[in-house]
């Protein structure tokens, strides 16, 4: 007996802070995680699965275009018509989506309920699924301990969408601990919500697919389903498979050896040389790159983010064409020289050091650069003022911080230039 299990779909999940970006591949991003679910249905179909199992958040919160749900519909309708049962349970996001509580779904599809945990039996296979859907988003309880008892003799399956415990990057809904869940006497746990791949095998087998197709930077690498093989009550195997139809990474480049700008896009243009070989080859890439290293060209890159990201934006397109995007180029090289050295120097670089070393306790300054900071942040548009790091710690006010982050890269650039 066999069956997939998935989570975190966020079918049609929309596109945040991708306005920064004009070259950007917006119609393959705004499609993928429907063309994601697409594949996840044939390979239910060509595998010839007994059951899908979705653990929570199918949807991406509060939704009113219905051609989202319509097309869910047309998939399950794909399934139905070769016997493939689907349970579903409503994640945080599905609890907060309208067509959760108003989409009529396919008679294959079985909806966990909210108000208990309840039971689908499947007496031809001799398995047992429990679980339940969220009410409300803000769903804080442990649920583990209304799941109802194992069923002596079949495959017992717990679906549940959770913050299990280590996972303190991600909203901590229904929490639970692994120590609870293999208490329950269960033989697999289908688990959402974290969006990474995690799998602790043994008895229970315990799992997080991740999610099904990555949506931005955060979420890197290969992403799909799992593929469960059993006998009788005992699982044999769980694959991973992969139906995600653009992949992001981050790159990092070390660029110890450049002597300029023209020479680290240089390396760069190397490494995404050697990523897009490593890659599948229909596979389109999304790729922030990261350059490191003390560097003779540190001064040089200070400040030519966007000039190298679009020197690095060629390069991409002569290797590879329209399947490498990359999405953001960040300079996080260091100065060969210290700041004792350029002390040393004794000559007008060494007076900008000292005048530079105060300037983050300088009030006058921090006030005058909090003044310019809250006219930039005015005009930006919304969703890229709240997607740079960078800017999150100007309106943190960490502005000494960030001056003091700064600092070095000023010098080096000044010393540089010399």
């Amino acid at each position: 007996m066999r069956f997939l299990h998935a989570a975190d779909i966020h079918l049609d999940s929309p596109l945040v802070g991708l306005s920064a970006y004009p070259d950007a591949p917006t119609e393959r991003l705004r499609t993928a995680t429907r063309d994601a679910f697409d594949n996840l249905v044939t390979l239910a179909l060509d595998e010839a699965v007994d059951f899908l199992v979705i653990a929570g958040d199918l949807y991406d919160g509060s939704w009113r275009d219905f051609n989202t749900g319509i097309h869910f519909a047309r998939q399950m309708g794909r399934l139905k018509a070769a016997g493939i049962a689907v349970y579903l349970l409503h994640g945080n996001h599905d609890a907060e989506s309208e067509m959760t509580r108003r989409l009529s779904l396919p008679d294959n599809v079985h909806v966990f309920p909210s108000t208990r945990a309840a039971t689908f039996l499947l007496p031809q296979l001799r398995v047992a699924l429990h679980g339940r859907s969220f009410k409300t988003a803000a769903t804080t309880e442990d649920l583990v301990p209304g799941y109802p008892a194992p069923r002596a003799g079949w495959l017992n399956v717990g679906v549940l969408h959770t913050a299990l415990e280590g996972y303190a990057a991600h909203a901590s809904y229904a929490p639970c601990s692994l120590a609870e869940l293999r208490a329950k006497g269960y033989q697999y746990w289908a688990l959402g919500h974290v969006h990474e791949h995690q799998l602790w095998p043994g008895e229970p087998t315990i799992a997080f697919p991740g999610n099904l197709q990555g949506r931005n930077i955060r979420e890197t690498g290969a992403k799909g389903a799992l593929l469960v093989t059993a006998q009788g009550a005992d699982v044999q195997s769980v694959e991973q498979v992969f139906v995600d139809v653009l992949r992001w990474h981050r790159l990092a480049v070390d660029v110890s050896a450049a002597q300029s700008l023209e020479q680290a896009s240089r390396l760069v243009g190397a490494a995404l040389e050697a990523l897009a070989g490593e890659q599948p080859a229909a596979l389109p890439l999304a790729v922030r790159v990261a350059l490191t290293g003390a560097s003779p060209a540190h001064g040089e890159l200070f400040g030519r983010e966007s000039q190298l990201r679009a020197e690095v934006l060629a390069q991409a397109a002569a290797i590879a064409g329209d399947r490498l995007w990359v999405e953001k180029v960040v300079v996080d090289t260091q100065a060969p020289q210290s700041s004792a050295r350029l002390a040393a120097r004794g000559d007008a670089v060494a007076d900008l050091q000292a005048i530079l070393a105060t300037a983050a306790d300088d009030e006058v300054l921090l006030d005058a650069l909090r003044g310019d900071f809250a006219e930039l942040l005015a005009r930006l548009p919304q969703d890229i003022a709240q997607g740079s790091p960078l800017l999150d710690v100007v309106r943190a006010g960490r502005l000494a911080d960030l001056v003091r982050s700064t600092v070095p890269s000023l010098l080096a650039r000044v010393a540089s230039a010399e």
